[in-house]
């Protein structure tokens, strides 16, 4: 199947992708901000440059979007234009995820990755950031979500 796009088109597109402070993230940062986590962000200094970091406890969140890190999902499906570039970039993508989690491990950090499709039950997250982080403490022993 043909781009549907002119080339300059498909470039502007591209162009316009971030790979830092993306909608995902931001939801995920509000969200831990709300719950009162304090974090760090882009840690050039660890593998993967996580998205979000909590330093004092060696917990590293990714937020990822389905489609550039090819998740199992509809949101992550594979174009069907280009296949000889989208199959190994995607692929490639895949690898160095595993890769770059493994050697946070290994630095004996915990990692949890957290999917674009992920976002649309906001107490489901929450509960699976309490889960990963433990309560923050600005919490009460009482505090739940």
């Amino acid at each position: 199947m043909a781009d549907t796009r002119t080339a300059s088109q498909r470039r502007s597109i591209m162009k316009a992708v971030r790979t830092k402070n993306t909608g995902p993230e931001m939801v995920v940062r509000r969200l831990l901000t709300d719950l009162g986590y304090r974090y760090r962000l882009h840690r050039k200094d660890l593998p993967g440059s996580p998205d979000i970091a909590f330093i004092g406890k060696k917990k590293a969140i990714f937020v990822h979007g389905c489609f550039w890190h090819g998740h199992e999902c509809q949101k992550g499906r594979a174009p069907k234009s280009r296949l000889e570039y989208w199959g190994p970039k995607l692929e490639a993508n895949r690898q160095r995820d595993a890769r770059k989690s493994q050697e946070l491990r290994a630095l004996g950090w915990s990692v949890l990755t957290i999917w674009q499709c992920e976002l649309g039950d906001g107490n489901r997250l929450s509960q699976r950031l309490v889960d990963f982080l433990g309560k923050p403490p600005s919490w009460s022993e009482t505090g739940d979500l």
